[in-house]
């Protein structure tokens, strides 16, 4: 492993180098980064001007010394003390870096987590669902999003994600004809995910409907988006549905020893919530941070306590169990601070611009609330591009393992459906959407320009096109060594992560 790694770093530094100076070759020739500077009136303030910017750029250097310099200051990188240049407004890189690196963080990890859970997930049960109804309606609405410009889909989501949206949570109300219509969603999305005979697909499907329609009517009737919360009852309920939920995923419902181990866990992430109930009511990042540190302690406890043969199994489900708790604690505390939040910000909460409201200040939860619900168009456009693809990719390396001769042999020894599939097919399934969302990830860290563009993140994106426009080399080149960098790590992560997937496989 250790000289896979290093053969690998080897070759990654070399071709980095070599890319480096294309680009830096590329960005110097592809224009005059003076031009600007011609038009202006006073002779003496031109000079002057130009005469700056020759100092300041290096234009009276030769294309490859300018770049041995450039390279060397990029060099000390990696002894902590980088200097990238200066932009043409005489602005340091490194710290138009950080701030679009960070921006752009924020925006495409969250779009690329919630991608990649759901594509997985619904490839997944389109494999399993080959040919139906539920397999030709995921096909074709994933092909939809695909196909749709990014800029068209920005645009649909800030008039009727944000705009009529926030128009409709002054006086929040679900007429019936919504009612009905989610009621006959949900009824035709179960039907199809739990498939079988007919009377089975009619059953599900009519308390899907009954259980959809029941929830709106309730909410409406207490007001709940006006007022929204999940309050203590709900979330023991969310937090023992995790626990029987994971276990399923993990072991069967059957195995108790891991069952138990996931209740414990929810039950020790509850106590931990009331106990800390204080604290939390305008906590810190370094007590979230504590917070699930513990939560994983827990989780951990409750397996090797209670999982006897089971422990593996166990410790997982209870790690799982108790991290979903948090999330469902951290959750109800989000939703109790929405009515404040609300108000601080006169009804427009799904913003339509920026990264959040201007000098905005609150407490932890309220400036959470701001800066997720800025998150939202953007994440959702960026989601709605990827879903096809990770949805496609799962979807066809499923049907690929399913059809292997271990698959048949584990079903002829007589494992259960959900056994074949979780334990057996789902890891080697993985492989190929683990190179894909390494490559993905590692990209677009380099920002997605018309989605910053549309929403006004100025993001990595922003500072790639606006260094080309200007003819500023120094911030180009900084951003296509963070985006080059993260792509190599990412791509050697994929690969390291191939050998823990499927064992078969080794590296050296």
């Amino acid at each position: 492993m250790g000289v896979f790694i290093a053969r690998r770093v080897i070759i990654s530094f070399f071709t980095l180098l070599a890319a480096t100076f294309v680009v830096y070759v590329l960005v110097a020739n592809s224009g005059d980064p003076l031009e600007e500077l011609y038009p202006i009136p006073n002779e003496s303030q031109r000079e002057a001007a130009i005469a700056g910017r020759i100092e300041l750029l290096g234009l009276d250097q030769p294309v490859l010394q300018r770049y041995l310099g450039w390279l060397a200051g990029a060099a000390g990188c990696l002894v902590g003390a980088c200097d990238l240049g200066q932009s043409i407004t005489q602005q340091p890189v490194t710290d138009l870096l950080s701030l679009a690196v960070l921006s752009t963080l924020r925006l495409v990890t969250a779009a690329t987590v919630l991608a990649v859970i759901f594509g997985v997930t619904i490839g997944i049960i389109s494999a399993l669902r080959q040919y139906t109804g539920f397999d030709y309606t995921v096909t074709f609405v994933a092909f939809l999003f695909f196909s749709l410009p990014i800029f068209w889909v920005a645009v649909l989501l800030k008039e009727f994600g944000a705009i009529r949206l926030n128009d409709w949570l002054a006086d929040p109300g679900i007429p019936l004809t919504v009612t009905i219509a989610l009621a006959a969603f949900a009824a035709l999305f179960w039907q199809a995910v739990f498939g079988g005979r007919p009377r089975r697909r009619l059953t599900v499907a009519a308390v899907a409907a009954a259980a959809t329609a029941a929830v709106l009517v309730y909410l409406d009737a207490v007001e709940w988006f006006a007022r929204p919360a999940l309050g203590p009852v709900l979330v023991v309920l969310i937090s023992l549905g995790w626990a029987v939920g994971i276990t399923f995923l993990v072991s069967g419902i059957r195995n108790r020893r891991v069952l138990f181990a996931s209740l414990a866990a929810a039950g020790g992430g509850l106590v931990g919530a009331m106990l800390l109930a204080g604290p939390l009511r305008d906590p810190s990042w370094l007590l979230i941070f504590a917070c699930t540190l513990g939560l994983v302690a827990v989780g951990v406890v409750a397996g090797v306590l209670l999982g006897g043969l089971d422990r593996p199994q166990a410790i997982r489900a209870g790690v799982l169990t108790a991290l979903l708790t948090g999330g469902t604690v951290f959750t109800d505390y989000v939703l109790a601070a929405f009515s404040a939040y609300y108000d601080r910000v006169n009804g427009r909460v799904i913003k339509t611009i920026g990264s959040g409201t201007p000098n905005f200040d609150g407490t932890f939860w309220e400036v959470w609330l701001d800066r997720s619900t800025s998150l939202i168009l953007p994440t959702a456009a960026l989601i709605l591009i990827s879903f096809a693809t990770y949805t496609r990719y799962t979807r066809a390396s499923m049907l690929e393992v399913l059809n292997m001769d271990y698959v048949r042999t584990a079903r002829a020894k007589g494992l259960t459906e959900r056994t074949v599939t979780v334990r057996h097919a789902f890891r080697n399934a993985l492989i190929p959407v683990t190179t894909l969302a390494a490559v993905d990830f590692g990209s677009v860290i380099g920002g997605a320009v018309i989605t910053e563009t549309v929403f006004g993140w100025s993001g990595m994106g922003r500072l790639f096109v606006d260094g080309l426009r200007n003819v500023d080399p120094n911030p180009v080149m900084g951003f296509f060594v963070v985006t080059a960098v993260l792509v190599v790590v990412f791509n050697l992560v994929a690969d390291i992560l191939y050998a823990y997937l499927d064992p078969r496989i080794r590296l050296s």
